[in-house]
C-alpha cells in the first residue's frame, strides 16, 4: 500500500479535546503560511477524533512545522507530526468518490492550458523545422544549378575552365 507523500499536508495526531481548527491554526501559523486546516468530526459525537490536518502553502514551512511540532506539548498532550498520507476511500483509488466534480477545477485548466501551450510550440517548431528544410533544399537546387552554369561556361572559354579548375 505505497501511497504519495503530500509534502505540504501534515498530520497532527494526539490533540486534546479543547482544541479547535483556530487553536491548531495558531500553533502552526509561526512556520509559514497556512493554506488550510481541518480537524475530521466523530458523526456520533460531533467532537473531533483526536487529530487534524494542516496545510501549507510551501512544502519548507511544512517541513519546519513538523521538525519544530513532533513532540510538541499543546494542552497538556504530546503531538505527533508527520508528513499527511492523501485520503482512501471506498471504492476510489484516487480518493476521487469523498471530492465534488469541481474540486480539481483549477489544477485541469492549468493542465489544459500547460497542453495547449506545448502544442503551439511544437507546431511552430515543426513550422521552424519545414521552413529551415525548405530554404537548404532551395539553396542545395541554387548551387547545382550554378555549378551547371559554371560547366556550360567554362566549356565556352578554356581559360575560364582553366581557372575554375585552379580554384577547386
Amino acid at each position: 500500500m505505497n501511497q504519495p507523500v503530500q509534502k505540504n499536508t501534515l498530520y497532527v495526531g494526539g490533540l486534546a479535546e479543547e482544541v479547535d481548527e483556530k487553536i491548531l491554526h495558531a500553533a502552526f501559523v509561526p512556520f509559514g503560511e497556512i493554506k488550510d486546516v481541518k480537524t475530521p468530526l466523530d458523526q456520533a459525537t460531533q467532537k473531533h477524533r483526536s487529530f487534524g490536518f494542516v496545510t501549507f502553502l510551501e512544502r519548507e514551512d511544512a517541513a519546519a512545522a513538523m521538525d519544530n511540532m513532533d513532540g510538541a506539548e499543546l494542552f497538556g498532550r504530546v503531538l505527533t507530526v508527520n508528513y499527511a498520507f492523501p485520503e482512501r476511500i471506498k471504492g476510489g483509488e484516487q480518493g476521487w468518490a469523498a471530492q465534488p466534480i469541481w474540486a480539481d477545477a483549477d489544477t485541469w485548466f492549468e493542465r489544459q492550458q500547460q497542453e495547449e501551450e506545448m502544442q503551439r510550440l511544437q507546431a511552430e517548431q515543426r513550422a521552424a523545422m519545414q521552413a529551415a528544410e525548405k530554404l537548404h533544399r532551395e539553396k542545395l537546387a541554387a548551387e547545382k544549378e550554378g555549378e551547371k552554369e559554371e560547366e556550360t561556361d567554362t566549356n565556352a572559354d578554356p581559360m575560364a575552365a582553366a581557372e575554375a579548375q585552379a580554384l577547386k
